[in-house]
C-alpha cells in the first residue's frame, strides 16, 4: 500500500513522525507492506515552492492509497493572499479528492477521565462520531471575497451553499455508520432560518426511510451544541453540515479532556482517505518536544481501519495507546494535566513499545 506522508507545518513533522514511527512497528508486526512517500505541504511549501500545495505534492496524494496529514499554518503566513496560506492547501486537497466524509469519534478513555472539566458522571461511556460534510458549505460557495461598496465601505462575502446529490451521499455515509455502531443518527441543521438547511433536513429525512432500523433525529445547531455538552451519552453519529461539524467537534473534544486526543478520516466515495489529528499546528509550542503525538497515532489506527482493511492492527494500536495511557503516561501540553510527563518522542516510543 503507498501511503504518502505530509508533515506540514508548526507541531505536524514532531507528531507525525511518531504516527509514522507507529505505522511502520504495526506493518511489521502484522506483516503489511507499505511504501512511505513525504511531501511538503502548507506553510513550509510555500517557503520552499512559492505555493503551498505544489503540483508534485498533489500528484503524490492522487497516486496514494492513503494520506497521513500533520497540520498546517502559521501566524506569519495570514496576510499571504488567499489561495497561498497554508490551510487553502488542505481545502485543495480535500477538494480534488473528494473527500466528502468527514469521519471525528469522540471516545472518552476511562485512563483520562480527570482530564476533563465536566463532571465523570456526564463524560464516563462517551462514544460517538461526528460526521461533517468537508467538500462544500460556506467553506467553498461562490461568490466570496471582499468588496467595496459605492459609500467607500467594505462588505465580506462567504455563500453557504449545498446541492441535493451533495447532502444526499454524506446522509446515506451518515445512515450506514449509525447502522454499523448503535443504531441512532442525529441530523443537526439551521433549518428555521436558512433555506440551505431546510433543503438538508427535507433531504436527510427522505433518505431516513430507506434505512427504517437507523433511529433518525434532528436537531437545530444552537440546541446541539447545548446537548453535546449537557448529555453527550445520548448522541451515537451526528451528521452535519461542513462549518457546523468543525464548530461541534472542537467543542466534543473538551469532553476526553483535549483536542490533542482527536483523530479523523476523511473519506471519497471509493474509501481512499486522508488521516489528521483534529488540532492544528501550535506554531507557540512546535520544536519543544512537548506536544500531543496520540490523536496522529490513532488516526493511523484509523488509517489501518478504514483505508487499509486492517482491523487488527488498528485494534492493537489502540490497545497500545490505552496501555500507555493507563501507566500513567502523559504528555506536557495540548493533551492533559497531571500523570507522568513525557515528551513527544518519548510517548511515540512507548505506544511503539507497548505495540510490539
Amino acid at each position: 500500500m503507498k501511503i504518502a506522508v505530509l508533515p506540514g507545518d508548526g507541531i505536524g513533522p514532531e507528531v507525525t513522525r511518531q504516527g509514522v514511527k507507529v505505522l511502520r512497528a504495526a506493518a511489521k508486526r502484522f506483516g503489511l507492506e507499505i511504501e512511505l512517500s513525504e511531501a511538503l505541504i502548507g506553510g513550509c511549501a510555500y517557503e520552499a515552492h512559492g505555493h503551498p500545495l505544489p503540483p508534485e505534492t498533489l500528484a503524490l496524494a492522487r497516486e496514494a492509497d492513503a494520506i497521513l496529514f500533520g497540520a498546517e499554518g502559521g501566524f506569519q503566513y495570514e496576510t499571504l493572499p488567499r489561495g497561498l496560506r497554508p490551510g487553502d492547501a488542505l481545502l485543495s486537497v480535500r477538494r480534488e479528492l473528494d473527500l466528502f466524509a468527514n469521519f471525528r469519534p469522540i471516545v472518552a478513555w476511562p485512563e483520562l477521565s480527570d482530564a476533563t472539566t465536566f463532571k465523570p458522571e456526564v463524560v464516563e461511556g462517551v462514544d460517538l462520531t461526528i460526521l461533517r460534510e468537508l467538500t462544500s458549505d460556506i467553506y467553498f460557495g461562490e461568490p466570496r471575497g471582499i468588496e467595496t461598496l459605492p459609500d467607500g465601505s467594505r462588505r465580506g462575502i462567504n455563500t453557504m451553499s449545498y446541492t441535493e446529490a451533495e447532502i444526499r451521499r454524506v446522509a446515506h455515509a451518515g445512515f450506514r455508520a449509525a447502522r454499523a455502531r448503535r443504531g441512532k443518527l442525529c441530523s443537526v441543521d439551521k433549518a428555521n432560518v436558512l433555506e440551505t438547511m431546510e433543503l438538508w433536513r427535507e433531504i436527510v429525512t427522505e433518505i431516513g426511510a430507506e434505512y427504517p432500523d437507523v433511529e433518525l433525529t434532528h436537531l437545530y445547531i444552537d440546541a446541539a451544541a447545548m446537548a453535546l455538552v449537557r448529555t453527550p451519552k445520548a448522541f451515537d453519529v451526528i451528521v452535519t453540515a461542513n462549518l457546523f461539524g468543525d464548530i461541534l467537534s472542537d467543542e466534543a473534544s473538551m469532553l476526553v479532556g483535549s483536542i490533542g486526543m482527536l483523530p479523523s478520516a476523511s473519506l471519497n466515495a471509493d474509501g481512499k482517505g486522508l488521516f489528521e489529528p483534529v488540532h492544528g499546528c501550535a506554531p507557540d509550542i512546535a520544536g519543544k518536544d512537548i506536544a500531543n503525538p496520540l490523536a496522529s497515532i490513532l488516526s493511523v489506527a484509523m488509517m489501518l481501519r478504514l483505508g487499509l482493511a486492517r482491523a487488527d492492527a488498528a485494534s492493537a494500536v489502540e490497545a497500545a495507546v490505552r496501555r500507555v495511557l493507563a501507566e500513567g503516561h502523559r504528555t506536557a501540553d495540548i493533551a492533559t494535566a497531571g500523570g507522568i510527563v513525557v515528551g513527544t518522542e518519548q510517548m511515540g516510543d512507548l505506544v511503539v513499545h507497548s505495540l510490539s
